[in-house]
């Protein structure tokens, strides 16, 4: 019996041996958004690597990989939403294992970055929570990290590793093309995001606008006046964000623009968190179509307004993947427009 074992361990040593150069790509996948995580092995034509996961009575995790890592590209996806904290541990604590196991290189895919709305000081005695996640990521063993359409684009020099930013704009810009009879306007939610909208609009032949918001540091989602600078009478307006969380920019900017003569209004973002409270503003607004992706598990709040799709990012993540493992090059996959 021992014999037989030993001859089965020198059988795929020698495969090995005898192709050196051969690489080997090992996906896993935290517990937050598994479905996306699927769907992405699908696109890659491979399955999920198993992980053995439990809850101790005290609420410590644990969990085992379920295979050998040792020598492979290993690339984990965690959505962090919902109870976010407790899907950043599981995470590290991911990296941690397969680095003990050796594993060649180690990438963190985080569809949605978390923290990433906490990337500065607004007031003082303030933690920069974003650079902290970062550093979190980095002492865990990564080696490379993964996002999509980050809040800011200052958080990829958080990071003292590569970073690879993605962008969900091609499924966006293959979903508006050619939907409106007339002018259409792409409406950033704020100055900083100006860029984006313009880059969206060339693609759709668009005007550029903005919303100028006025905010409290000292109450977080509050706006507390909003100004749509740019041509909208007569026009199909698209609200181009980042994220939706609780609705109240989306749902005051889509009346002011309807006031400004808008056609209809439309809202594009990436992140759908949805949060308490989301769907009671949302639902009296003008909007007539929200858009989303799924880097986030949906709460179930989108169902209920009934006027929100979910456009699948899992192309996109496969393919960027796809690119880091055989080391060619990521931005060419958009053009260069995912620095933006």
């Amino acid at each position: 019996m021992i014999k037989k074992i030993l001859k089965a361990i020198w059988t795929e040593r020698k495969k090995m041996i005898e192709q050196p150069g051969k690489k080997k790509m090992l996906l896993f996948s935290g517990s937050s958004n598994v479905e996306l995580a699927q769907k992405v092995a699908s696109n890659l034509g491979t399955e999920l690597s198993e992980v053995e996961r439990k809850e101790f009575a005290s609420g410590e995790i644990y969990l085992r990989l379920g295979e050998s890592v040792r020598g492979a590209d290993c690339f984990v996806m965690q959505s962090h939403s919902g109870d976010i904290n407790r899907t950043i541990m599981e995470q590290l604590l991911m990296i941690d294992a397969l680095k003990r196991a050796s594993a060649k290189r180690i990438t963190a895919v985080l569809p949605f970055y978390p923290y990433s709305r906490q990337d500065k000081k607004a007031l003082p005695r303030e933690p920069i929570s974003a650079r902290l996640i970062s550093d979190m990521y980095v002492a865990a063993g990564v080696n490379r990290m993964v996002s999509i359409d980050l809040h800011t684009q200052q958080i990829q020099g958080f990071v003292d590793q590569p970073f690879d930013h993605l962008t969900a704009m091609p499924l966006f810009v293959d979903y508006f093309k050619d939907k409106f009879d007339g002018p259409i306007s792409i409406i950033s939610p704020d100055a900083g995001g100006v860029k984006r909208a313009t880059t969206f609009a060339k693609h759709l032949d668009a005007y550029v606008g903005f919303v100028h918001k006025k905010r409290d540091p000292k109450v977080h989602n509050e706006v507390k006046s909003f100004t749509i600078i740019g041509e909208v009478e007569d026009r199909h307006a698209i609200l181009l964000d980042d994220i939706i969380d609780t609705g109240g920019t989306i749902a005051a900017a889509s009346r002011i623009l309807k006031e400004r003569g808008a056609l209809s209004v439309n809202v594009a973002a990436t992140h759908g968190i949805f949060s308490e409270g989301s769907v009671e503003k949302l639902q009296d607004a003008p909007v007539d179509k929200i858009v989303v992706t799924d880097t986030l598990l949906q709460n179930g709040n989108p169902e209920k307004l009934g006027n929100v799709e979910s456009l699948s990012v899992s192309p996109i993540i496969a393919n960027a993947l796809t690119s880091i493992f055989t080391d060619d090059s990521v931005s060419a996959l958009f053009m260069g427009e995912n620095v933006l």
